[in-house]
């Protein structure tokens, strides 16, 4: 399929911030997006019905008020970081393991499959048209949201015949305004997030305003983000609103297996595999919130983070379950905690010798 552009002149373009520390996270986008089509009526051409690939002008989409993905939530997405070295160099961070997510988010909303190694060429073309985007500060980069939805115009539960898949860019700075700081974190006793069976292991929007209601309470008690238990038995750790969460009980990282209703982090990947080759002894298995308070309780919890695309690794000072708050590493930032975060961001940002080959560049 043939990628097209449209660039806009440089006159109508806008331009980073001077100061890239109002940054924030989100809510500036940049110039251009990418864009493609899907169409059951031309699956039997050569590309298998996805049609239009195009760079073009960032805008707004105009959809029927019948398309699927406002009335049945066939939509999925995904997040990725482009990062800009002291050199200028721009690179992204295994960007295919997050498409290969999409693909598997997507066959879950029986969505069609797309080309990933086409649209890995379309983000990358996408980012070097949008250079000039990528911030230069520390612990800045430019967010990538590919997002894929459900267009045709029908009323009726069924999966789509039309789909639109769409790339769009925004220059961000820390996802927490706190910054590598330790989190305030809520145990969530009463709404879940996901079950087994379900969609948890997906990237779908519905998951995110499941957990709106429990993150907005939780935000109002002074909390930074919910922890959801399992489904069954409201009883095991599954992951935090916008993360994987782990726990270092003793000598050993704990985090919860991937059984479905918690997503594949590629950060949770990341770190595993590094925290592996330290030495450390990584567990993937049920932890249950009672496993926690007892650690707590007799001193063997020594830290707790979160991992994730935006947030990176999140150090978690304190958690409350019920009328238990446990104060983690005294509030502090651990030290595996912090080694694992300054290696990862260091290979992430040309500091340090990727020996994973996890980096793609761009320009």
């Amino acid at each position: 399929m043939e990628l097209k552009t449209e660039i806009k002149p440089k006159d109508k373009c806008g331009k980073l911030p001077a100061d890239e520390s109002t940054l924030g996270f989100g809510v500036i986008f940049t110039d251009h997006m990418f864009s493609m089509s899907y169409s059951e009526s031309k699956a039997k051409e050569r590309d298998k019905g996805w049609h239009d690939a195009k760079i073009g002008p960032y805008g707004p989409i105009s959809l029927d008020p019948a398309a699927i993905v406002f009335h049945y939530g066939q939509e999925v997405f995904e997040g990725m970081k482009a990062y800009r070295w002291k050199n200028d160099d721009i690179y992204l961070f295994r960007p295919m393991k997050n498409l290969e997510r999409m693909l598997a988010s997507a066959e879950r909303m029986v969505m069609q499959p797309f080309a990933a190694p086409f649209v890995l060429e379309a983000i990358k073309e996408l980012v070097k048209i949008e250079k000039d985007w990528v911030p230069k500060s520390p612990m800045t980069s430019l967010y990538i949201r590919p997002t894929y939805i459900g267009t045709k115009a029908i009323l009726g539960v069924q999966p789509s015949s039309e789909y639109l898949f769409y790339v769009i860019l925004s220059p961000v700075g820390a996802y927490y305004a706190t910054g590598f700081n330790p989190v305030k974190i809520l145990v969530e006793e009463k709404f879940v997030r996901a079950s087994p069976g379900g969609v948890g292991f997906t990237k779908a929007g519905g998951n995110y305003a499941a957990s709106l209601l429990a993150a907005k309470k939780a935000k109002e008690r002074g909390y930074t983000q919910v922890l959801w238990l399992d489904a069954a038995e409201h009883k095991y750790v599954e992951e935090v609103g916008t993360m994987n969460q782990f726990f270092v009980i003793g000598d050993t990282i704990l985090t919860a297996p991937l059984t479905g209703s918690i997503l594949p982090g590629v950060t949770r990947d990341s770190i595993i595999h590094m925290a592996k080759d330290y030495g450390y002894k990584v567990e993937e298995r049920l932890v249950s919130i009672d496993e926690v308070i007892t650690a707590s309780e007799n001193g063997t919890l020594t830290e707790a983070f979160g991992t994730g695309t935006a947030a990176v690794v999140t150090p978690v000072g304190e958690l409350c379950y019920k009328d238990k708050c446990m104060v983690i590493n005294d509030g502090k930032v651990g030290k595996i905690t912090q080694r694992l975060y300054d290696d990862l961001v260091a290979i992430q940002y040309g500091e340090k010798k990727d020996p994973y080959d996890w980096l793609v560049k761009v320009c």
